[in-house]
């Protein structure tokens, strides 16, 4: 089963120009790219901006962009990749503003390299129309700044997977981090041999000045997302897939520190996920 960024590496290979002045067709947009219909409504034009000309080539290429998207790299990446591989079924063609690329481009490419990859030739910003002209702008001026930093999940190497021991110094390390998590992880059925996963995240111990249940959870997902290697060595390594995964703040960022298998009954692990729900970590 191929990892989702093995699959990118085709989704990456730069398409052919495409002449925006060949004539093209709407036809329906395909339930997997169900995400980009609040974007290109239900309909979409063929070829795309992308060059491609069938819509099994749509859904192949775009699988591995969705994976990207889905790290929340940028607020604004599945508008500027749906307005490429889903073009709204107008007139004409809207494509994306150059800074809306730029954007984008800058807050993804460290997500790309993480997995071993780059930004695209084919993508190069320098292709897309600027501000001045008919475009689909960034939004990221438009949005509301909000007082609270909220934590983000950033690229680092795997921490080794361990088995849990319940004695004081472990605890007690444990303890001095910011929050620790039982994660919950089962296989997706695959689609064009990429393997992804659910993950579920419950919170068992939380600094409350530093960290919010939700932002943790969601900080904590796109950390799995990210970091897919080690998400990867995490399935192969226990069954059940249960993990707690121990983690502190640095500045913004989410950074795990520990990995340990969640065997399915164990009373140490309990007793230690007891102390750190009632804060009796001393």
């Amino acid at each position: 089963m191929l990892p989702a960024a093995f699959i990118l590496i085709f989704a990456l290979h730069p398409a052919a120009g495409f002449d925006i002045s060949l004539s093209t067709k709407c036809v329906a947009i395909p339930k997997e790219l169900s995400q980009c219909y609040d974007v290109s409504s239900s309909e979409m034009r063929l070829p795309n901006l992308m060059g491609h000309t069938s819509l099994e080539e749509v859904v192949v290429k775009f699988t591995g962009w969705e994976t990207l998207v889905r790290t929340g790299c940028h607020p604004h990446a599945r508008t500027f990749f749906c307005s490429l591989f889903a073009p709204i079924c107008m007139d004409i063609f809207i494509l994306p503003c150059r800074s809306m690329c730029l954007a984008i481009r800058e807050s993804c490419t460290p997500v790309l390299n993480c997995q071993g990859h780059f930004w695209p030739s084919n993508l190069n910003c320098d292709r897309f129309p600027t501000d001045e002209d008919s475009c689909l702008p960034s939004l990221t001026k438009e949005a509301k700044p909000f007082p609270r930093v909220f934590p983000t999940a950033t690229c680092q190497d795997c921490p080794e997977i361990e088995e849990f021991s319940a004695n004081k110094r472990a605890i007690n390390s444990i303890c001095a981090n910011s929050f620790a998590v039982k994660v919950k992880l089962s296989r997706k059925p695959p689609l064009f041999e990429v393997q992804e996963h659910n993950i579920d995240c419950q919170v068992k111990f939380l600094n409350q000045e530093l960290l919010l249940s939700s932002e943790t959870c969601s900080a904590m997902q796109q950390w799995l997302l990210i970091n897919e290697n080690c998400t990867r060595q995490m399935s192969r390594a226990c069954h059940p897939m249960a993990y707690l995964i121990v983690g502190t703040m640095q500045q913004s960022s989410v950074l795990v520190k520990q990995v340990y298998c969640w065997p399915r009954q164990d009373s140490q692990l309990s007793l230690a996920t007891w102390k750190w729900r009632h804060h009796k970590c001393v």
